[in-house]
């Protein structure tokens, strides 16, 4: 299991019942069982082919009591208050806010949300922010090259006062990156009067505004 996925796994509370959303090999779900913070683990892919490889997986460990392994899409599988936890790793930051809204109920119904975008983090915390979910805590986490943001969200919690983020060793070369692709994105959109009006604009310069320091 990667740095990523252990960034996620240390957010779960100990002695949770998790949803594991597009599992993929397992390994997630594995390790939440080995390391004991969860006594339950509901592992999920929608296509049947990595479906069947998650099954051989969770087999082949011998933790076929544990971890639940279901075919389908995103949470539209899951009853209300199934699991404490929900975790949704490796995907896009659009793609996560529709799995949260296609199924308000069982969000509710949970305490925690840990969720691992591959991009678009700020359209995360936007969609926690209105659905009344408090982030608690972020952390980085650094794989294949590029350095990923993990963010955990609670209902009726205080934030840490310092996120691990700010402390991480990553925090630096990350902003770095972050700074470098807003140049990028800006030094191209600035070409277009329309782009150059935008909402999106004003935005990415204020990020910048703050990046930047």
């Amino acid at each position: 299991m990667d740095s990523r996925m252990q960034a996620v796994l240390n957010f779960v509370e100990a002695g949770s019942r998790v949803a594991d959303i597009g599992a993929d090999h397992g390994y997630l779900s594995i390790e939440l069982i080995k390391s004991g913070r969860a006594v339950k683990v509901i592992a999920t892919e929608k296509n049947i082919a990595p479906f069947e490889a998650l099954k051989k997986n969770i087999s082949a460990a011998g933790f076929e009591n544990f971890i639940e392994v279901r075919l389908g899409d995103g949470l539209k599988i899951f009853s209300a208050g199934e699991v404490d936890t929900i975790c949704i790793a490796g995907i896009g930051g659009a793609l996560i806010t529709k799995i949260l809204d296609d199924a308000p109920e069982v969000v509710q119904s949970a305490r925690q949300v840990i969720l691992q975008p591959m991009n678009a983090a700020k359209k995360i915390r936007e969609h926690l922010a209105k659905n009344d979910w408090v982030i608690v805590d972020e952390d980085l986490a650094e794989a294949g090259g590029f350095i990923y943001e993990i963010i955990c969200a609670e209902k009726n919690s205080l934030p840490k006062k310092i996120f691990k983020r700010e402390s991480s060793p990553l925090l630096k070369k990350f902003l770095t990156q972050r700074r470098e692709k807003l140049q990028r994105v800006l030094a191209e959109m600035s070409k277009s009067e329309s782009a150059r009006a935008s909402e999106k604009f004003s935005a990415m310069l204020a990020e910048m505004s703050v990046i930047s320091g």
